[in-house]
């Protein structure tokens, strides 16, 4: 294992090639799959205008600049109310916002309107357990869990939409998801006291989703759930863990879960395709990412991004994986954690149908700690075990058998991307390889 820590040094920029080719890790002759021309870049899937038609825009990606610190507005009007101002959505630069928290002029019209990429803002769901084949088990869904609601949202949809407005637990919810830069993430949707929903703004920053809240048309970077640009400038969302599993895993898990019922939402979309094919390229260029690239690894290597009391650590996704699961017991700053790791799901930007993609596994991130008691991890038979109980676990943190069956572990925050994304958003981060 090896450690490299935040001395790396930043690679320059790289031109944008008019012809990118990728090779398949399926053993497949390589394929020609994306042609760049002078900065614009044909991704059916981003330029979706209007709510149920098929026509589809061109997505174009954004340049990439470390973006400040700062966490808190600074300053709201009492509980339950929202400033009033102008839209960023049609006056970014207005001198009325406070400072923004990233360079406005890195934030760049993608094509689409706002919107035009069309969230889902009234999601429909079918049982688990009636709907057992809706989708191959190693399709990746956004797994989502609140007060007992256990709700999968397969990235077949989020990955034409973006963006689902859900109530999961009772609990306002927006669930994203960016194709660009391969994360899922779930955000509280309520600000101030106040309940909104949100909209895609037909921008990206460092080459990733912009979003833009309907109360204040502010905008928010998908990524770390922060509103950049507008009357909200400085606010924070509140994230809740949503990981990206196989949806075999789901199923086994949460059998009296819901899914989302894609195919009853109003839209014409070619759900199952993958309309980025052949992006999940280590040895590509994130879409037209201008700015600094961190050098210390691939822009598109896989990575599973952890923070914890402010200190950020990137672990390779060839560190955490090995044959059909792998336990990696360690720590960030001085809190222990636990990461598990199985094989079986596909990656939904490598073929041209998302469960042809190559295995990328299922990762689950959580505190070892049960009742006090500090567990260590290791795999037996292609099983999660723990050495103090001997119970066994799967990958969602659930003890499936032995004097804990039955417990779950405490599921903490992560993210998985890729390098370019994390290191971006998080430059102090450390960086652990095999």
């Amino acid at each position: 294992m090896s450690t490299i820590g935040q001395s790396g040094r930043p690679a320059a920029r790289s031109d944008v090639i008019a012809v990118m080719k990728t090779h398949r890790r399926d053993g497949h002759k390589p394929t020609w799959l994306l042609v760049i021309a002078a900065g614009s870049l044909i991704l059916a899937a981003c330029g979706a205008a209007g709510s149920d038609v098929g026509n589809d825009s061109d997505h174009e990606a954004s340049s990439s600049t470390t973006v400040t610190t700062t966490t808190m507005a600074e300053a709201l009007p009492a509980a339950g109310t929202l400033p009033d101002g102008p839209s960023a959505l049609s006056d970014p630069g207005s001198p009325e916002f406070p400072d923004p928290l990233v360079p406005i002029d890195e934030i760049i019209s993608g094509g689409p309107p706002p919107d035009g990429i069309p969230p889902i803002d009234s999601p429909v769901f079918v049982d688990v357990i009636d709907n057992l084949d809706i989708i191959d088990p190693n399709e990746p869904v956004v797994a989502l869990e609140i007060n007992g609601d256990a709700r999968a949202y397969p990235v077949r949809a989020m990955i034409w939409h973006e963006i689902v407005n859900d109530t999961v637990g009772g609990v306002p919810v927006s669930v994203t998801y960016c194709p660009l830069c391969n994360s899922a993430v779930s955000y509280r949707r309520e600000i101030n006291g106040v309940e909104t929903t949100f909209g895609t703004s037909g921008r990206l920053f460092a080459s990733a989703l912009v979003m833009y809240d309907r109360a204040t048309q502010s905008l928010w970077t998908h990524f770390d759930g922060r509103a950049v640009v507008g009357v909200l400038t400085g606010t924070q969302l509140e994230s809740i863990p949503s990981p990206l599993l196989a949806w075999d895993e789901f199923r086994s898990t949460y059998p009296t879960g819901q899914v989302l019922d894609f195919e009853n939402l109003g839209f014409r979309r070619d759900y199952g395709r993958n309309p980025y094919t052949g992006y999940d390229n280590p040895d590509s260029n994130p879409f037209l990412f201008r700015g600094t690239l961190d050098d210390r690894a691939k822009a598109k290597q896989r990575v599973v991004g952890v923070t914890i009391d402010e200190v950020s650590t990137a672990f390779s996704l060839e560190f955490l994986s090995d044959g059909e699961a792998k336990a990696t017991n360690t720590t960030i700053g001085e809190v222990p954690i636990v990461i598990l790791w199985k094989s079986g799901q596909a990656s939904a930007l490598d073929g041209f149908e998302i469960s042809e993609g190559f295995d990328v596994g299922s990762v689950g991130v959580f505190d070892p700690a049960v009742d006090g008691q500090l567990l260590t991890f290791e795999v037996v038979a292609g099983e999660f075990l723990d050495l103090e109980t001997r119970s066994t676990w799967n990958v969602t943190g659930e003890a499936t058998a032995g004097s804990l069956v039955g417990t779950r572990l405490t599921r903490l925050d992560h993210l998985d991307t890729f390098w370019f994304a994390w290191s971006t958003y998080r430059p102090g981060t450390d960086l652990i390889e095999g």
